[in-house]
């Protein structure tokens, strides 16, 4: 798996999937559990790969431009 999220793209999925994630503990009934959808963009962001971006041959990695 190479990366191929960086930098902002990888602040914003973090800082997204906590704003989703903290939708568990604020929504009432059973929609709160649609927070948990921000397990997606936390994690890509933590792990800095993005499979949605592999598919199309994406990348906001710096690195990942340099070795192309």
């Amino acid at each position: 798996m190479k990366a191929n999220v960086g930098g902002i793209d990888r602040l914003l999925r973090i800082l997204v999937g906590l704003g989703l994630l903290a939708l568990v503990f604020i929504l009432p009934g059973p929609e709160r559990w649609w927070g948990l959808v921000g397990l997606v963009p936390l994690l890509t962001g933590l792990v800095r790969f993005c499979p949605v971006y592999s598919l199309f041959g994406l990348s906001t990695c710096p690195r990942h431009e340099r070795s192309a």
